[in-house]
């Protein structure tokens, strides 16, 4: 089988390479250039990627991604280790709290790698160059999709795409792979497509992140969790390769009084206000300025409209289907597990009927990601709205009748307190398992509203909002 691949990021490579072993023929076109000389610091310092706006934000491979690279791609594992990625474990700061009560038998399953986005890439890039059946085409842009015959009345058949250079490339299937921001959707449409239909949400998260090096490689001592939320700020500590990591500040993007966190003596101001956070702001050496990263609201695009698919030869996966917070950095394991499921539907189906595969790629989908990103989608709501709440100081917090809502937030609160709900969090905070898996005991569930009840509103108080906007202006308190 022919197969297009339009995208060159985490996702696309990887479903690229599952595909080639498959034996099929795939060509990945990708319209930036690739990974330049020079190594990890190389791919860092001068490799262009225009085409993702978050390519030097924070990333980590987490347990899902990490998992789907040993078991089917353990080549790219070695190669990022050989690029300085660092193996870690999830879990591995809490088992020092009495509560929790150090390492159990299975935490294997937590096993993850740390290392900056473009160095990511820069291993995957290697690998699949060694893939046989596999080619990678670089500033080759892809401007419009080719259609075949119809095989479905009324929904164009895609049979290839043609690159902005004027090349046209046959394919029995091209994989979207293209991102938040894919055109395809657009190309689909100019083709008279009925969709995909997008739902979208009308605000989002902001980033504002600073870089920074150990002068001798070491990390400093590094926080218990990496994400922490309070009254109306989220902060994320992400480790790196090569001694570096990044420290972020998550802000509800209609809060424009904190825009100006932008500026490197607000950020670095503000970052001392959280004691967990503050020292990595001081031991290391800051290699980048203060990146803001917008953009961030959550995407879901439908596919199958009145029960048929909006176009036949064509499956997107990944962020070209639907997005996750950033913040959570769940992007490159949403983006694994779903090329691990077109991968294993082409082992049974195959593009004869390409109708059923459309359906059937649809229903699993459905079955096995949608409710984690609608999850998601809904925690950023009610996060949003509650940040909303705090901004206008209204007499009473946020309050809302989701059940899941207040659920998640007692687990949140109170992973920290009990071993098992550490490992539940886990699980279904990175994709290895969904919330039904993981509760199925009733007496699990129960210790979360009995130890959530007991904890405070976040893990920690944090700074009230006045002392943000004080730290912020630079004035004194």
């Amino acid at each position: 089988m022919d197969t297009v691949v339009v995208g060159a990021g985490p996702v696309g490579l990887t479903a690229a390479m599952l595909l080639a072993r498959d034996g099929h023929r795939v060509t990945v076109l990708d319209r930036d250039p690739g990974a330049p000389e020079g190594g990890p610091e190389g791919a860092w310092d001068a490799w262009e990627r225009p085409g993702v706006n978050q390519f030097r934000h924070p990333h980590i491979v987490l347990p899902a991604a990490f998992r789907t690279l040993v078991d089917e791609l353990p080549e790219v594992v070695s190669e990022l280790t050989a690029l300085g990625g660092v193996p870690c474990n999830l879990l591995a700061g809490a088992w020092e709290l009495d509560a929790i009560g150090g390492r159990r038998p299975g935490d294997e399953r937590f096993a993850m790698m740390a290392a900056r986005r473009p160095v990511v890439e820069a291993a995957l890039t290697a690998v699949a160059a060694r893939v046989p059946g596999l080619t990678v085409r670089r500033c080759t842009a892809v401007s419009a999709l080719l259609t075949g015959r119809e095989r479905v009345p009324g929904r164009p058949h895609v049979a290839g795409v043609l690159t902005r250079g004027g090349d046209v490339v046959h394919a029995d299937l091209v994989v979207d792979a293209g991102g938040r921001n894919s055109p395809v959707g657009r190309m689909l449409r100019d083709l008279g497509a009925p969709g995909p239909v997008e739902e979208r949400a009308e605000t989002g998260f902001l980033a504002y992140t600073r870089y920074f090096r150990s002068a001798d490689g070491r990390l400093p001592n590094w926080p218990v969790w990496r994400v922490a939320h309070y009254d109306t700020v989220s902060t994320v500590a992400i480790e790196g390769d090569a001694g570096t990591w990044a420290v972020s500040l998550g802000v509800s993007g209609g809060d424009r009084a904190l825009r100006a966190l932008r500026e490197p003596g607000a950020w670095h101001r503000t970052v001392a206000l959280f004691p967990d956070i503050a020292h990595l702001a001081e031991e290391g050496e800051p290699m980048s300025g203060i990146m803001a990263m917008s953009g961030m609201e959550t995407r879901h695009r439908q596919f199958v409209i009145d029960g048929l698919p909006v176009a036949t030869g064509l499956l997107s996966i990944g962020d070209a289907w639907a997005t996750t917070n950033p913040l959570f950095g769940l992007g490159m394991s949403m983006g694994a597990l779903h090329a691990t499921l077109l991968r294993d539907l082409l082992r049974t189906e195959g593009t004869g009927d390409p109708e059923k595969l459309a359906l059937r790629f649809d229903e699993i989908t459905r079955a096995s990601l949608s409710p984690m990103q609608r999850g998601l989608a809904e925690w950023d709501r009610h996060r949003l709205a509650e940040i909303d709440a705090a901004i206008r100081d209204v007499p009473a917090p946020y309050e809302t009748e989701d059940r899941d809502w207040h659920f998640k937030r007692a687990l949140d609160t109170a992973k920290l307190r009990d071993p098992e709900l550490l490992r539940a969090f886990a699980d279904t905070g990175t994709l290895l398992a969904t919330a039904e898996e993981t509760f199925t005991d009733p007496a699990l569930a129960e210790k979360v509203a009995e130890l959530g009840r007991k904890a405070p509103h976040y893990c920690d108080p944090g700074p009230s909002r006045a002392e943000l906007l004080t730290a912020i202006a630079g004035t004194a308190a």
